[in-house]
């Protein structure tokens, strides 16, 4: 199995190009399945899930070409409905083929997700909604079974809660629809923008794009034909080697980056002492004189986001005095917390809230990922650490980053990636 192995204490310098969002990529690729007609993706992170979600197209009978950032894919000849538990039970994000399939072909079968073991994502409001737009559901031997023999039809669909996928799915859901579909308590974020914008460009009339009320009217069952996207960059990746140069003490260069997407991650390193240059697309981080303590709550864009809770973690990790995180997405987003104590670290849970007590020194050992952001976070660890760090289960790293240990390495940090002889 393979592990990163991080030598600490080097500085960073230079720039870093940020991918492109594996988080809108998805519901993007997703989306290809409302179109019968050829349409190309560009700035694709090569990262895991992304080739998952492109197989699962092909697994569909739709015709893919993937090279790079970039993937031209057909959907006109997609033959089976069927989204298999072997492709879905690695990526929860399969999920977001629900709508798609069910709103052009009229049925189909999605296994029920897996993904990072974090906490509770439970499908319930995308199946709840899809009923209200006419569909027949039923879970049956781990799969959703999804009917609408005379097509999906508008609602109002009002969500208990915010929730990204299930804005995702009944976006699409809608698009194709009969009438017009109402989202009240939509989620905002910048992917899910992104996703409006691409269906909107396709002639669907979509009102409230940004807000938490989207008004969306459906084209009867008729395909839509959409145009070539690019997919935003990755404002968690960003954020994420912001607090590389932050943990590391170290001027670095962000190019090709939102500075507006992840303002709430800028904002915090801010209060903790940093400071900033932004111009255009590039944003430059400068070490603080101290790293003052943090307190942060996750909640849902423009708030300070969940998978950005776990980075921020690590540098509080080193900060003066005592900062307090609290985390109100996901029951089990703490799972790091014993493996960056490993690493020296003084953190206590109490609930859904950590204390970090600010530490002088982090000293290498053996850690072990449990989940994508908390793999970062441990990198981000190992780079301050005296000695040696080995992050091992980076399968749960290479499904977000795109080549993050090429990317540290190019700014001066001492990482490889090494595989076990055993």
């Amino acid at each position: 199995m393979q592990y990163l192995e991080i030598r600490g204490g080097k500085k960073l310098s230079g720039s870093v190009t940020i991918s492109g969002a594996k988080n809108a990529a998805l519901p993007v690729i997703a989306a290809t399945i409302l179109s019968d007609k050829p349409v190309t993706l560009t700035n694709l992170p090569d990262v895991v899930d992304i080739r998952t979600l492109l197989t699962l197209l092909t697994m569909l009978g739709g015709t893919v070409e993937h090279k790079g950032s970039v993937a031209h894919i057909d959907n006109s000849s997609i033959n089976s409905h069927k989204a298999v538990y072997e492709i879905v039970s690695q990526m929860r994000a399969s999920i977001l083929v629900l709508g798609p399939l069910l709103t052009r072909f009229g049925e189909c079968e999605v296994s029920l997700p897996g993904g990072c073991a974090i906490g509770q994502r439970p499908i319930d409001l995308h199946l709840k909604a899809l009923e209200a737009m006419g569909a027949e559901i039923a879970i049956e031997s781990g799969y959703v079974h999804a009917k609408a023999p005379n097509g999906l039809h508008g609602a109002k669909i009002i969500f208990d809660k915010i929730t990204v996928g299930g804005t995702e799915n009944i976006v699409m859901a809608a698009a194709m629809a009969k009438g017009t579909t109402t989202i009240i308590n939509a989620a905002k974020e910048p992917e899910i923008v992104q996703l409006c914008e691409m269906i909107a460009d396709a002639g669907v009339s979509i009102k409230g794009i940004g807000t938490n009320e989207l008004v969306i009217e459906g084209t009867d069952g008729i395909p839509l034909q959409f145009k070539n996207v690019e997919i935003i960059p990755d404002r968690i990746e960003a954020g994420t080697y912001l607090c590389a140069g932050a943990i590391t003490q170290s001027e670095i260069r962000l190019e090709k980056v939102k500075a507006e997407h992840i303002r709430a991650s800028i904002d915090k390193l801010e209060s903790m002492g940093f400071s900033f240059d932004i111009s255009g697309d590039t944003i430059t981080i400068h070490p603080a004189e101290h790293i003052k303590p943090v307190s942060l709550i996750t909640i849902e864009y423009p708030g300070f986001p969940t998978d950005m809770q776990a980075q921020f973690m690590a540098v509080a990790a080193l900060a003066e005095g005592e900062s307090l995180i609290e985390e109100r997405l996901f029951e089990n987003r703490f799972m790091h917390v014993s493996e960056l104590n490993r690493l020296g670290a003084d953190i206590w849970l109490k609930g859904s809230t950590a204390a970090v007590k600010g530490v002088g020194t982090l000293h290498g050992a053996d850690v072990m990922a449990t989940d994508l952001r908390a793999s970062s976070a441990l990198v981000l660890a190992g780079l301050v650490a005296e000695g040696t760090t080995k992050v091992r289960r980076i399968y749960h790293l290479d499904r977000g980053y795109d080549n993050l240990e090429g990317k540290l390495t190019a700014l001066g940090a001492d990482i490889i990636r090494k595989k076990d002889t055993k």
